[in-house]
């Protein structure tokens, strides 16, 4: 039996559009991302996942620990909820959100939040500063791991933190650390570069040779970088963590003797951007059904929905993936659509209304922004059906 036919049997009872979640892909994928980070922990990515029961399906697995959020409100719904060491990605200016961690003791213990400015440690101290019988803020200091050349006239890479170098790190390690009511655990630095941009993108083997020589110097620069500023910092105070990388990065990051965990959520769900890796391969574990609505002409059909466009610069790429029946594809004339899609080739000339046609995302986590419910499929059949965040009544963001 085939993935469309085991899909279409395990959901026969639902009417699309739905998401569904394959365990058994979801288990391999996470197997092969604990290989490659070679004993050291990876803390999940919520964002990618962005379903708490999937969450926690993940942290019982060998080889994770710990959560990624992406805001403050998001992580301290988790941690009221029983999960633990949450580490906010981005900074935050939720002074609501910052007031409650600074009251709730068990808050303050398990969350830590991003610094990358005194501006910012300021904001915190102001939105804090109200709060009878404060708790201690945990504070990790984010870095710049982009890559830079021709005298800064070339960039590649995430622009997240303004530290970049050894004494900027130690300056700000210093302010925070001399500030009552902050403690400096952590440092994190994402390699975006590396770590999210394929390295085998197919047709064109111009820019593949380019990508590939921009992260073999970029990662040769950002190992000895990153650990020139963690030795600045710990010789400040101690660190817990060192966080980096991400799925794409995943045993290049663990190889880096001071980084202490990776970082990594894509790769659970391996949506459609991460099919051009050339140092893994990962199962597709979460799509989405629409249904066949119409046949407005030979060789075309419609579907309901699929507007679901991916973050990140927009083209092509950000669309979802038309995957099974294989052989279809968008008109080029209209692509997808807000309510309805049409889809072109030869495999649109076996499909009669109500039929599904099985789609994946382009990214991981923003699927389930779409989705009240994920169907966990094991084999052929549902095992069970949980909550986005969405399901649950939380958009973050």
């Amino acid at each position: 039996m085939d993935d469309r036919q085991r899909y279409d049997r395990a959901t026969a009872h639902l009417d699309p559009p739905f998401a569904l979640l394959d365990l058994a892909a979801l288990r391999s994928n996470a197997s092969e991302m604990a290989r490659r980070a070679g004993g050291k922990p990876i803390r999940v990515a919520s964002k990618s996942v962005r379903s708490r029961a999937v969450l926690e399906r993940i942290l019982a697995m060998n080889g994770f620990a710990g959560i990624m959020a992406f805001t403050l409100p998001e992580a301290l719904w988790l941690v009221g909820r029983g999960l633990r060491d949450v580490l906010v990605a981005y900074p935050t200016v939720d002074r609501a959100a910052l007031a409650e961690l600074a009251a709730d003791p068990r808050a303050a213990e398990e969350i830590t939040v991003m610094i990358d400015s005194t501006e910012q440690l300021d904001l915190v101290e102001a939105a804090v500063s109200p709060v009878n019988n404060r708790h201690e803020i945990r504070i990790c200091l984010d870095i710049d791991a982009g890559f830079v050349a021709l005298g800064g006239r070339f960039r590649v890479g995430a622009r997240r933190s303004p530290v970049r170098e050894p004494g900027q790190a130690a300056d700000l390690a210093s302010a925070i650390v001399k500030r009552p009511g902050f403690r400096l655990v952590g440092m994190m630095a994402y390699e975006a570069q590396i770590a999210g941009v394929g390295d085998n993108p197919r047709g064109n083997p111009a820019l593949t040779g380019a990508i590939r020589w921009i992260q073999a110097r970029s990662q040769r620069e950002l190992v000895v970088r990153r650990g020139r500023i963690v030795q600045a910092v710990t010789q400040i105070t101690d660190l817990e963590f060192v966080n980096g990388g991400g799925t794409g990065s995943i045993e290049k990051t663990a190889r880096e003797r001071v980084v202490t965990e990776i970082a990594a959520g894509s790769g659970f769900f391996h949506p459609r951007l991460f099919d051009f890796y050339r140092g893994f391969t990962g199962r597709p574990a979460a799509l989405f059904a629409l249904p066949v609505v119409r046949r407005p002409a030979p060789g075309v059909v419609t579907v309901l929905g699929g507007g679901y466009h991916a973050s990140g610069p927009p083209g092509r790429d950000r669309l979802p993936q038309p995957y099974l029946p294989c052989g279809l594809r968008y008109a080029p004339d209209e692509g997808a659509g807000e309510v309805q899609t049409p889809l072109i080739g030869q495999a649109a000339e076996d499909l009669r209304p109500g039929d599904r046609v099985w789609f994946r995302h382009a990214k991981a986590g923003e699927l389930c922004e779409r989705f009240a419910a994920l169907h966990l499929v094991d084999g052929d059949e549902v095992v069970e059906t949980v909550p986005t965040y969405r399901g649950e009544g939380r958009t973050f963001l």
